[in-house]
């Protein structure tokens, strides 16, 4: 499996939005899928002012995109928050992803969890809460096989499905 973690770049513009179309009515995750891609290079520079923390909208924090690519195809993306406030701590978490439809169920996902902890750790990251909804058993199995346990479960009032909170330690 020929599989690595890049920078979103203009040369994955056309995988980009075969992934977004694929992705159809579904809600995306991780946030930056919903950005706006009719303008590539606009979308591109948007992503780097939120690693920058340049122009963030009020509540948000500085975070970084990361693509993964299999032979040349967009597959997953994820997302990873520098710092948390007060309420992405609560709800949200450091680390947001998600695996294009027609690739999962291959273990992609562990793998761009495991990469994403790697750059978090690069970025002297120690305690990574990562979040995800009761209901989704397959983003729970992913955490825990990358070290989360999990330490709490909450409503954030916004949906009937509670939010499992993991931590995983500094190593």
């Amino acid at each position: 499996m020929s599989v690595e973690l890049v920078r979103p770049s203009t040369k994955y513009e056309s995988s980009y939005c075969s992934y977004i179309e694929e992705l159809g009515d579904e809600e995306r995750y991780p946030f930056p899928l919903d950005f706006d891609h009719k303008n590539f290079p606009a979308l591109l520079r948007r992503l780097n002012d939120f690693e920058a923390g340049r122009n963030l909208p009020e509540g948000y924090v500085p975070s970084s995109t990361y693509w993964l690519v299999e032979h040349g195809e967009l597959v997953g993306v994820s997302n990873l928050r520098h710092f948390l406030n007060e309420i992405i701590f609560n709800a949200g978490g450091h680390i947001g992803m998600g695996i294009r439809p027609q690739a999962r169920g291959r273990g992609l996902g562990d793998l761009l969890l495991s990469l994403t902890i790697a750059e978090a750790r690069k970025r002297g990251i120690a305690e990574l809460h990562i979040h995800c909804h009761k209901h989704n058993e397959a983003s729970a199995r992913m955490i825990m096989a990358n070290g989360g346990v999990l330490v709490s479960e909450i409503s954030d009032g916004k949906s009937a499905d509670l939010i499992q909170r993991y931590l995983i330690a500094a190593p």
